[in-house]
């Protein structure tokens, strides 16, 4: 154990080192991340999104919802809970749902040192290929936090980054109507929902998701993990 924490170290060292180099490379150059909020599209194309899963029943409750409508989503897993709850990760990806990269702790990264930031992305990743067999290739920083040393360190993970252009605050104990009305109201072709299968309180995201998605295909939208929305799946 001592053994593989050294190991573990000695490889975070590094990649420090690199993401460094790249950084002071990329402020030379002027080269700059592209962060994905939305896509522009003459399709009917959205994608639906869930954060801070997996959760024990609340991802379940999602998934059977979403299986009704036969709608596939992206799920932005915290490490840490893919460790608690392994079986809800793995239904979700024996869902054919696609799995983001949420960092390990749900910390807020913003503030983090180019060290922290390559841990959380790290751990969660571990988490996920260790449990799950799956290497995620998205990545949305909790709270949307983002600053230079977020956007070099998920490049060097190969990540593309994606936060959303619609937020529907399902966090804030908001009723199934009010939430589905957030959507409802404001939505568009290429747009990036935002949801969560894991909050403190009692959530009513499934509900407001079961009032939703028939309303969003009888409006002719077509539901898409956020790889194929990108057109990178």
């Amino acid at each position: 154990m001592m053994r593989l924490h050294c190991i573990r170290r000695i490889c975070t060292a590094f990649l420090t080192l690199t993401v460094l180099f790249s950084f002071v490379l990329r402020v030379c150059v002027g080269a700059q991340t592209e962060v994905h909020r939305s896509v522009k599209t003459d399709s009917m194309q959205i994608a639906l999104t869930f954060d801070d899963g997996p959760h024990p029943y609340l991802t379940q409750e999602i998934l059977d919802i979403l299986a009704q409508y036969n709608v596939k989503a992206t799920f932005f897993m915290v490490g840490e809970n893919v460790i608690n709850y392994p079986d809800a990760a793995k239904a979700v990806l024996a869902a054919g749902h696609e799995v983001g990269n949420h960092t390990f702790s749900h910390t807020h990264v913003k503030g983090l040192s180019e060290h922290e930031v390559l841990d959380e992305l790290g751990r969660c990743e571990d988490a996920l290929e260790e449990l799950c067999e799956y290497r995620p290739h998205l990545f949305r920083p909790p709270e949307g936090a983002l600053n230079e040393y977020v956007e070099h360190c998920s490049d060097h993970f190969d990540y593309t980054l994606v936060l959303w252009s619609l937020d529907t605050r399902d966090w804030e104990n908001k009723n199934a109507e009010q939430i589905a009305d957030a959507v409802l109201s404001n939505v568009a072709p290429g747009d990036i929902i935002l949801m969560h299968d894991y909050i403190g309180r009692q959530s009513k995201t499934p509900e407001a998701l079961a009032t939703l998605l028939p309303k969003l295909i009888e409006r002719g939208y077509e539901l898409v993990t956020v790889s194929r929305l990108l057109g990178i799946a």
